[in-house]
C-alpha cells in the first residue's frame, strides 16, 4: 500500500520562522505522559526540601508544591508570565554534567510578602525594602538548590551553581536580561507557596539549549528504566 507523506518547506511557514525551528518546536513540547509525571515528581521532593529549610527559618509551616510545568520557547514564557507584570527574579547558573539557568520567580508585590514572612513583624517596614535583596536570594538559593540538587542526585550527577543574581524587571527583563536574539527552551513550572497566613504563588524557570534538553530527556529514561527494574515498588535509587 502506498504512502502518503505529507511535506512542507519554509513557504508555508509564518514570517520570521524556518522548518529547523518548526521541528525543534514539535520535539520541544513531546512529553509523554511518564517523562511529565516523573519531573513533576522530582521537582515536588525538591520543593519540599525547600519548604522545610525556609519553614526553619520563619518558625511557621511552609508548604510547597508543583502542580505543573511545560515546555516552550523564552519568548512565549515570557509572555505567558505576563509581559507588563513586575516581577522579582533570582538567578543562578549551574554547571557539570549539563548547564542550565535557574530562575525563581515572585510578583514583586508578592517578594515583599515574602519578606516580611522571613524578618518578622519585628522591623519597621521603611527597613523592608533595603533587606528586600538580601532576603530574596537566600530564598532563591534554599529553593533553586534544593531543586537542582535533588534532580542531580535523582540523576546521579553533580551540578555545580553560582552565586545567586537578583533582578527585578519584566519577565522578558528576567529570563532574557541581555536581550539577546537567541529562543532558547525553558522549562516552566508553577509553584505553589503556602502558609498558615496566606497563600503565594511564584514561577520556577530553567533556561536549556537543544543539547541540554535531549540531555535531560535521556536521563529521565533512565531514571525510569531503574524505577522500572527495580519493580515499581519505589523511586530508582
Amino acid at each position: 500500500m502506498p504512502q502518503h507523506i505529507s511535506t512542507i518547506d519554509d513557504s508555508s511557514l509564518p514570517p520570521g520562522h524556518d522548518l529547523t525551528e518548526l521541528i525543534e518546536s514539535f520535539e520541544l513540547i513531546e512529553l509523554t505522559e511518564a517523562e511529565t509525571d516523573t519531573l513533576v515528581e522530582i521537582f515536588n521532593i525538591g520543593v519540599g526540601h525547600a519548604a522545610a529549610a525556609m519553614s526553619a527559618i520563619v518558625q511557621e509551616e511552609v508548604c510547597m508544591s508543583v502542580p505543573s510545568l511545560r515546555f516552550a520557547r523564552r519568548s512565549l514564557a515570557a509572555r505567558e508570565l505576563g509581559g507588563n507584570v513586575a516581577l522579582c527574579g533570582i538567578s543562578q547558573q549551574y554547571a557539570g554534567a549539563y548547564a542550565t539557568e535557574a530562575i525563581l520567580m515572585f510578583p514583586e508585590a508578592a517578594s515583599f510578602e515574602i519578606v516580611r514572612m522571613m524578618v518578622g513583624d519585628a522591623v519597621p517596614i521603611e527597613e523592608l525594602g533595603e533587606m528586600e535583596r538580601e532576603a530574596m536570594s537566600e530564598i532563591g538559593n534554599i529553593v533553586l538548590n534544593a531543586c537542582v540538587g535533588t534532580m542531580a542526585n535523582m540523576f546521579h550527577h553533580e551540578l555545580r551553581g553560582s552565586l545567586p543574581t537578583y533582578r527585578i524587571g519584566t519577565s522578558e527583563d528576567i529570563l532574557n536580561p541581555r536581550h539577546d536574539s537567541t529562543d532558547p527552551p525553558v522549562l516552566t513550572l508553577r509553584i505553589g507557596f503556602s502558609l498558615e497566613r496566606q497563600q503565594l504563588r511564584g514561577y520556577l524557570a530553567f533556561i536549556l539549549s537543544m543539547a541540554t534538553l535531549s540531555d535531560l530527556r535521556r536521563e529521565v529514561a533512565l531514571y525510569l528504566a531503574r524505577f522500572e527494574a527495580a519493580g515499581n515498588d519505589g523511586p530508582p535509587p
